[in-house]
């Protein structure tokens, strides 16, 4: 068991996606902080501000007003000190030319959001693990995949 809580961005313009998120994850026997965001733009302001804590992974939605999933990717993997945050693609959507470009700038994983509440919590809980094994394995190549449940 994990003694300190995992910090995870969420970034997703959809209000009910962000809640049925935060619900599955209340519900995963994981300790788990939650920072939201609606759009990149935000999301960038608060990884750039030096006085916060950066966060153990990113689940980044690809389409959202003001800056898209993908601009985020390109913002974030620009800067060093973000170049060892996770980030999970997590979609609606997916395509395997989409799937390789977002990979090749810098994407570490890609979750297609479930239709159900269940599906959700198991694919939470491997990303959780995911991003333990990211934590503790330094030498982990940067695999790329798509999930679904």
């Amino acid at each position: 068991m994990l003694h300190k809580p995992f910090l995870i961005y969420l970034v997703d313009d959809d209000k009910e996606d962000r809640m049925f998120f935060r619900e599955a994850l209340d519900e995963i026997d994981i300790p788990v902080i939650i920072k939201d965001f609606d759009n990149g733009v935000s999301l960038m302001e608060d990884l750039l501000d030096a006085e916060n804590i950066l966060p153990d992974a990113i689940f980044l939605d690809l389409n959202m007003p003001l800056m898209n999933g993908e601009e985020c990717i390109e913002d974030i993997r620009t800067e060093a000190q973000f170049s060892k945050i996770p980030i999970i693609i997590y979609s609606t959507y997916v395509d395997e030319t989409t799937a390789y470009r977002l990979q090749m700038k810098g994407a570490n994983w890609y979750l297609i959001k479930p239709e159900s509440f269940d599906k959700l919590k198991k694919l939470l809980a491997k990303s959780l693990a995911y991003i333990h094994q990211k934590q503790t394995n330094e030498s982990d190549s940067t695999s790329f995949v798509i999930t679904t449940v």
